[in-house]
C-alpha cells in the first residue's frame, strides 16, 4: 500500500492536491480524525484490496493538539508495517492566505470571535507544526496557480510510483527569497557573474555563451565539484533512511545565470547515478522553467 498524508494551511491548496491525487486513481478521504488514522489504515490494510493500494488522506487542523502532536509516532509505526507513507506538506506566504480569503469571502476553520484572521493562521501554523517536521515534502504555492499545482503533483508524487529517492535540483533567485520547499540551499553570488558582460546580460544558465564563460572559471568549477562531491556524499544517507524526496536548491542574484547553469550541470552528472533525477527554474520564464527530467524524457511543463 502507497499512503500519502496530505496537509496545509486553509487557502494553501491542500484541497485541490487531494482532487488531484483522485484523479490519478488514489483514493482519497478528506479531513480523517488524526487520531483514527492507524486504526483506518489498520483496517484498509486487513482487506488487501486493490481499490486501496494507493491511498491518500487529508490531515488538517481541525483536530485536538495532541492528536496532532503524536502523528509522527503514528507515521514511524505505520513504515514499520511495511506501508510506504509519505507527508506531503502545502503552505504559502501569510499575506497571500490572507488575499485568497479576502477573494473567496470563505470563513477560516480556526476562526473564531475575537481572533483575527492571520491570528487564525497563525494558530493553524503552530497546531501543524508536528506534520511539518515530519513532511518529507514541502510545497510552497505562494506562486503557484492551481493548473501549476496539479502538475507539480503529478510529476513530482504522482509519477514517483516506485519506492526510491527523487531528487529535484532547482535555481532560484535571492532577491526573489529562498525556496521554501528546499532541503539543501547552496549560494553562488560569490561567483563571476554574467550579468555584468553586455553580450551575457539577457541569456540564461542554458545559452552557449554563458556556459561557456562559467566553464572557463576556476572558482565555478572547484564550486561544481564541491556540491558534487556533498550530495554524492549524503544522498546514500537520504536513501538508506527511505526518504522520498530531495530538493536541492542552487541560489544566485537573480536566478538566471549563474544558479541555472549549476542546476542543469549538477543534475546532468547526478542522473548519471540516480532516477529520476529533475531540474526547475524558479525564474525562468514559464517555458523555460518547467520542471525537466535529465535522460529520461522530455520537459514536463510546470
Amino acid at each position: 500500500m502507497r499512503l500519502i498524508i496530505v496537509s496545509g494551511l486553509s487557502g494553501s491548496g491542500k484541497t485541490v492536491a487531494l482532487h488531484h491525487f483522485e484523479d490519478l486513481g488514489f483514493y482519497c478521504i478528506d479531513n480523517v480524525p488524526a487520531a483514527l488514522i492507524a486504526t483506518v489504515i489498520g483496517e484498509i490494510a486487513a482487506t488487501s484490496d486493490p481499490l486501496y493500494a494507493n491511498l491518500a488522506i487529508g490531515i488538517d487542523a481541525r483536530n485536538r493538539a495532541a492528536d496532532l502532536a503524536r502523528l509522527p509516532e503514528v507515521i514511524c509505526d505505520l513504515r514499520t508495517r511495511g506501508i510506504r507513507c509519505e507527508v506531503i506538506f502545502l503552505h504559502a506566504d501569510d499575506n497571500i492566505l490572507l488575499k485568497r480569503y479576502g477573494e473567496t469571502r470563505r470563513k477560516h476553520p480556526l476562526s473564531a470571535a475575537g481572533l483575527s484572521l492571520r491570528e487564525a493562521i497563525d494558530r493553524e501554523r503552530e497546531l501543524l507544526g508536528p506534520i511539518i517536521a515530519s513532511a518529507e515534502l514541502i510545497l510552497d504555492t505562494t506562486r503557484t496557480s492551481i493548473y501549476q499545482l496539479r502538475d507539480i503533483i503529478r510529476r513530482r508524487v504522482g509519477a514517483h510510483e516506485q519506492p526510491g529517492l527523487s531528487i529535484l535540483i532547482e535555481s532560484f533567485g535571492y532577491k526573489h527569497g529562498i525556496p521554501a520547499d528546499a532541503d539543501f540551499v547552496f549560494d553562488l553570488r560569490c561567483l563571476p557573474n554574467p550579468y555584468w558582460d553586455q553580450a551575457l546580460r539577457d541569456l540564461t544558465g542554458k545559452d552557449g555563451k554563458v556556459i561557456e564563460f562559467l566553464d572557463g572559471s576556476d572558482s565555478v568549477q572547484r564550486m561544481f565539484g564541491d556540491i558534487l562531491g556533498f550530495l554524492n556524499r549524503w544522498i546514500p544517507e537520504y536513501i538508506d533512511f527511505h526518504r522520498n524526496y530531495l530538493t536541492v536548491a542552487i541560489g544566485c542574484t537573480g536566478g538566471q545565470h549563474r544558479s541555472v547553469y549549476m542546476t542543469e550541470k549538477l543534475a546532468a552528472e547526478l542522473a548519471k547515478r540516480y532516477s529520476p533525477v529533475m531540474t526547475r527554474h524558479n525564474e525562468l520564464p514559464e517555458k523555460e522553467g518547467r520542471i525537466q527530467v535529465p535522460q529520461f524524457g522530455g520537459p514536463l511543463d510546470l
